[in-house]
């Protein structure tokens, strides 16, 4: 059922969700403007939005939102779909984008891992303050591994309880 045609998010409120996520999300490393991107498609109407579109709503550059989109793309967040008899390109929300980001985050640790004991053994010999460093960070890294696991497993039966997003908000 559809929401009543008057409970429709006002344009305003779209912008300023907009620019608030463009900014939380530059402190995790993201450029404004692909956090602009992401938060534009979270609250599109339709979710599927052309680069031509989200140039529109975010007033960017074409450039910046190929750019942008690609960079989107790599960890999952965002994708590519087509619209059949149509030969545009647009853009939706990744289903179940942050637990995919997460996993792929997770399976990136693992070359931090290999480093650190890389490190771990450099150092063995060395004095107790010298490997203390290298020490938490394996550390660290057995706890997050283990956490994360953990965490992406709830994840997994929270939604395999109900596939429609968890308890309702």
């Amino acid at each position: 059922m559809s929401p009543p045609r008057d409970s429709a998010p006002r344009d305003d409120d779209k912008a300023a969700f907009i620019e608030e996520m463009g900014q939380v999300l530059t402190g995790f490393g993201m450029p404004n403007m692909a956090g602009r991107i992401l938060a534009a498609l979270l609250v599109a109407t339709p979710p599927e939005q052309s680069a031509s579109e989200l140039a529109d709503t975010l007033q960017a550059s074409r450039g910046s939102i190929s750019t942008m989109t690609r960079l989107l793309e790599t960890p999952g967040l965002i994708q590519r779909v087509r619209k059949g008899g149509d030969r545009k390109v647009y853009y939706r929300n990744t289903p179940d984008a942050w637990y995919q980001a997460m996993r792929n985050e997770a399976a990136s640790m693992q070359a931090v891992r290999t480093l650190a004991e890389r490190g771990a053994e450099l150092m063995k010999h060395q004095p107790d303050e010298a490997r203390r460093g290298i020490e938490d960070t394996l550390a660290f890294l057995d706890f997050w591994e283990r956490e994360m696991d953990a965490v992406l497993e709830r994840w997994n039966q929270y939604r395999g309880s109900d596939r429609g997003g968890g308890p309702a908000r």
